[in-house]
């Protein structure tokens, strides 16, 4: 079977199917506490986070927002700390806490901008906040960007729409969002139903779109939403989760949101449920369906929390997958 926009959407049938179940939330921003971002002024910095490939005709930015640091323990709700320690240690990573990464997508089709997600703006953990500055270092205006798309509602893909004190940060973009992401978090009844832990979460959500209702694009799954960009439903993670279908040319890119949290927890053991997925058991259907078929296909994937540049492979590794890393290149 060769990949293809009907191959991608033709799996989508189970993953639509309304989401069940006890919703179990404690938190639904992936961020730590929201302190505001602080850039240091002195000591050694990175080069701008920003790395450019091509998918046909599409010239692909990828853009860093830093990272978070989460405490492992909790974070894996059906796994043992001991386990997940081991996940970490087998990945040369810390034992106590997980490095979350966030990086946006930046689409450049014939001059057309179109942004894939939005960081999380000045309301995430001290060490991220870093998008506008890579941003602008890839050579973009946000006056540019003609199309914001989102994927789903947690507050590090939706808070960099708009600043803390109000500010639209795109003040010419048409802003898309899932229709069954919008139904669910725009609606008053399970806003005053929602556990006190979720209640912030919809606040946010009202905070970023509210001013804006009117004017925001509902877009439907197995939709064409800019050209070449396919929406694909992937419930679980949230009820109207979205990942994408980028098709140009020849080339082909699975843009899969946070079908997965960091891969070497999550393509590693896909059944493992993040503390972040509402609906764990249709979370990790969705996530199996998408690897295995990234893997059958040797499909090029893009990942939000993957590490930076969050792009590369999938392969089947035992009862899990493994996450291949692009070569980088300083040619796009």
């Amino acid at each position: 079977m060769t990949i293809t926009r009907r191959t991608i959407l033709a799996g989508t049938a189970l993953a639509a199917a309304p989401i069940g179940g006890t919703i179990a939330l404690a938190q639904t921003n992936t961020a730590t506490p929201a302190t505001p971002p602080s850039t240091p002024t002195t000591g050694p910095r990175q080069a701008p986070g920003f790395y450019r490939y091509k998918v046909g005709d599409v010239e692909v930015t990828a853009v860093n927002d830093g990272f978070a640091q989460r405490p492992l323990e909790g974070f894996v709700k059906n796994a043992e700390l001991k386990d997940v320690q081991a996940a970490m240690q087998e990945a040369f990573l810390p034992g106590d806490a997980l490095p979350i990464t966030f990086n946006t997508l930046v689409l450049n089709r014939g001059g057309r901008l179109t942004l894939i997600d939005t960081g999380n703006g000045d309301m995430g953990a001290p060490t991220s906040g870093r998008w506008m500055e890579n941003f602008r270092a890839a050579g973009f205006d946000p006056s540019q960007v003609d199309t914001v798309v989102i994927s789903h509602f947690h507050g590090d893909h939706i808070n960099g729409l708009r600043l803390k004190d109000g500010t639209a940060v795109f003040p010419n973009a048409e802003v898309m969002v899932p229709e069954p992401e919008w139904a669910f978090w725009m609606d008053d009844t399970r806003m005053s139903q929602a556990p006190e832990g979720m209640k912030g979460a919809f606040q946010g959500v009202r905070r970023v779109f509210g001013p804006i209702a009117e004017d925001v694009k509902r877009y439907g799954m197995e939709t064409e939403i800019v050209p070449g960009l396919t929406s694909v439903a992937a419930p679980g993670h949230t009820p109207g989760h979205t990942a994408y279908y980028l098709s140009s040319g020849s080339g082909k890119l699975m843009i899969m949101s946070d079908i997965t949290n960091h891969p070497a927890l999550f393509v590693r053991h896909p059944d493992w449920s993040a503390v972040f997925d509402m609906d764990a058991e249709q979370a990790r259907a969705t996530r199996r369906r998408m690897l295995d078929m990234a893997a059958s296909e040797r499909a090029q994937v893009a990942f939000y929390h993957a590490p930076f540049p969050s792009t590369g492979h999938i392969a089947k590794e035992g009862n899990g997958y493994r996450f291949v890393p692009v070569q980088w290149s300083p040619a796009v």
